[in-house]
C-alpha cells in the first residue's frame, strides 16, 4: 500500500476537499483505499459520515471506533497500538475516523522524538503509531493506497502522520499565504526526513516495522479563484505565477532560473477550479460534486460543471498514479 499526505500549514487551501473527492474518485476506478483523518479537527470524518452516526462513534465515554482509540493504549502507556476500526464507506473506500481527542497525543509524540536517539524502543513506537495503524487499516480492506489529510500546522501529530507517509502533496491556494506556507512546508519537510533517517539508524528493535520517512514531494494543486471579473483574474495570475519557483526553491530546494508559468509546470498537478455552489449541495447529499445527480439539485448550468469536475478529478487521479509509479 502506498501512502500519499495532503500538506500545507496554511489552511483553506481545499485538502480536504482534495482527499474526499480523491478517495470517491479512486473508488470509481475500482482502486480501494484508505482514507485516514489524521486532523484532530476531523473535517474529513464529517465530510463522510452523517450525525447520527457520528453520535455512535464520538459517544461521552470510550471512542473506541476512532483514530483515538487506536492510539490509546500507548498514549495512556498501558501497551501499544490496537487495530484500528475502519469504516466501510464504499466497496472500496475505507475510513479511518477522525477524533478531537487525538490532538492530546501532541505531548507524548514531542516528548519521546528526542528519546529516539537515545534508542529507546517505545519512543519508536510512539513515533510510529500513525504508520502502524495505517497499516493495519490498508490490509484489512487490501487497500492499495491511503491517502491521509492532516491539519494546517508544524506540531508533532503533523510530523509523526507526515513519517508516515511515502508521497507528499502540497494543495495551494494562488494568494500570499499560500506561498508563506510553501516556505514553511519546505524546509520543515527536508528537516524531519533528515532527523528521521538519523534516528532509524538507532533504532534498538528490529522486528518493530517503522516508517521509512520518505515524504517524497510530488507536486502541487492550486484551487483557483473565481476569474468573471478583471480583479481576481488580475490578483490569480500574481500569485499563481510565483508558486513554480517558490516550489523549486523552498520544497524541492533546487534552483531554475526560468521556472515555466504554473500551467505548464510539470510540478503542478492540477488547476482545480471553485465549483461555487456545488460543495454545499455535495454535502446535503453526502456524495463528491462529481455524482451529483438532477435529483440533488445539479440542473441546467450545473449539469455541465460536475461532468467537468469529473474529468478534473479523474486527469488528477490518474496524474498522482503516474507520479508515485503505480503499477
Amino acid at each position: 500500500m502506498k501512502t500519499i499526505v495532503f500538506f500545507n500549514n496554511k489552511g483553506g487551501v481545499g485538502k480536504t476537499s482534495l482527499v474526499y473527492h480523491l478517495a470517491w474518485m479512486y473508488a470509481e476506478l475500482g482502486l480501494p483505499v484508505v482514507a485516514a483523518d489524521l486532523d484532530p479537527q476531523s473535517n474529513l470524518t464529517s465530510m463522510f459520515l452523517d450525525e447520527d452516526r457520528l453520535l455512535d462513534l464520538w459517544p461521552d465515554e470510550e471512542h473506541t471506533h476512532t483514530v483515538l482509540g487506536a492510539i490509546q493504549p500507548i498514549m495512556k502507556g498501558i501497551g501499544d497500538i490496537s487495530k484500528p476500526h475502519v469504516e466501510e464507506i464504499d466497496r472500496n473506500i475505507g475510513l479511518v475516523v477522525g477524533d478531537l481527542g487525538v490532538s492530546m497525543f501532541e505531548d507524548e509524540l514531542s516528548a519521546q522524538w528526542p528519546d529516539c536517539l537515545d534508542r529507546k524502543e517505545r519512543a519508536f513506537r510512539v513515533i510510529s503509531a500513525f504508520f502502524r495503524l495505517l497499516q493495519y487499516a490498508g490490509e484489512s480492506m487490501d487497500a492499495e493506497l491511503a491517502l491521509i489529510d492532516v491539519g494546517p500546522n508544524l506540531g508533532a501529530i503533523n510530523r509523526a502522520a507526515m513519517i508516515a507517509a511515502d508521497f507528499v502533496v502540497i494543495p495551494l491556494a494562488p494568494d500570499l499565504f499560500s506561498l508563506q506556507g510553501l516556505r514553511n512546508v519546505g524546509p520543515t519537510l527536508i528537516r524531519w526526513r533528515g532527523e528521521w533517517e538519523e534516528r532509524l539508524k538507532r533504532n534498538p528493535e528490529p522486528n518493530l516495522q517503522l516508517p521509512r520517512g520518505k515524504m517524497k514531494p510530488i507536486g502541487y494543486i492550486v484551487h483557483q479563484h473565481a476569474t468573471r471579473q478583471d480583479r481576481p483574474v488580475k490578483a490569480y495570475a500574481r500569485w499563481a505565477n510565483r508558486i513554480p519557483l517558490e516550489y523549486r526553491e523552498r520544497v524541492l530546494a533546487c534552483e531554475e532560473e526560468n521556472p515555466p508559468v504554473i500551467e505548464k509546470d510539470p510540478h503542478c498537478l492540477a488547476l482545480i477550479k471553485h465549483y461555487r455552489s456545488l460543495m454545499p449541495m455535495a454535502m446535503e447529499a453526502r456524495k463528491p460534486i462529481f455524482a451529483l445527480k438532477p435529483a440533488d439539485g445539479a440542473i441546467g448550468a450545473h449539469v455541465n460543471a460536475v461532468a467537468q469536475c469529473k474529468t478534473d478529478y479523474k486527469d488528477l487521479a490518474q496524474r498522482i498514479l503516474d507520479c508515485i509509479e503505480f503499477e
